[in-house]
């Protein structure tokens, strides 16, 4: 609750600069003591009080993402060169084992990328992992900015939904957070669940 405290302040004192840094700097691997998750949610809440507006406050979250992601992707992308070449005994992947994964990522398309965006904690390694692959930079990008679109405005409208309540839910903010998560999970388990089912069926034709 008093670090939530701390978020009202910062985002009232500063706005949109404040949520650009946030989700900025938890994007490119900076800890903060309150996820991204939970910044969104709060600034769709400000934008129900007319603290900020919903149109400016997504537009800036998603745009700090994309930049943010889109950083750390072209960083592993080149520096991966580096790394298959020389292979250093602290990578546990030779250059070999790289580009069979890549192999593997791209027969499965964007799809599994767009997928990891989406999902709570995995979608910040998303880029580091397509950098590493090498994955074709404006397939990636493309998905990036789909994905970080959904995912942002998602969040913000679900906090403008959340505004009526938001004195009752205050308080339980650690909750809110461990029902994505847990909504998520199950989202991706029932996807996982159809294509093995479909994948089972085209076998057995």
């Amino acid at each position: 609750m008093d670090s939530l405290h701390q978020l009202s302040l910062y985002l009232t004192d500063h706005g949109y600069y404040a949520i650009f840094i946030l989700v900025f700097l938890q994007q490119i691997g900076v800890p903060n003591p309150v996820t991204n998750e939970l910044v969104l949610i709060f600034c769709g809440y400000l934008s129900y009080s007319n603290t900020l507006n919903v149109y400016k406050t997504i537009i800036v979250a998603v745009s700090a993402d994309i930049i943010s992601s889109s950083l750390v992707f072209f960083v592993f992308y080149f520096f991966s060169k580096w790394l298959i070449n020389h292979s250093p005994k602290w990578l546990p992947l030779t250059g070999e084992k790289i580009e069979r994964l890549k192999a593997k990522v791209l027969k499965r398309g964007q799809r599994g990328i767009f997928i990891g965006r989406l999902t709570p904690i995995i979608r910040g390694y998303v880029p580091v992992v397509a950098g590493m692959l090498n994955i074709n930079r404006k397939a990636f990008i493309g998905t990036l900015m789909v994905s970080s679109a959904v995912w942002n405005a998602a969040l913000v409208l679900l906090g403008l939904l959340l505004g009526p309540y938001w004195s009752q839910i205050a308080g339980k903010a650690s909750l809110i957070q461990g029902i994505i998560i847990v909504a998520v999970v199950v989202i991706l388990i029932m996807y996982i669940g159809r294509y093995f089912q479909r994948r089972q069926l085209k076998e057995g034709k």
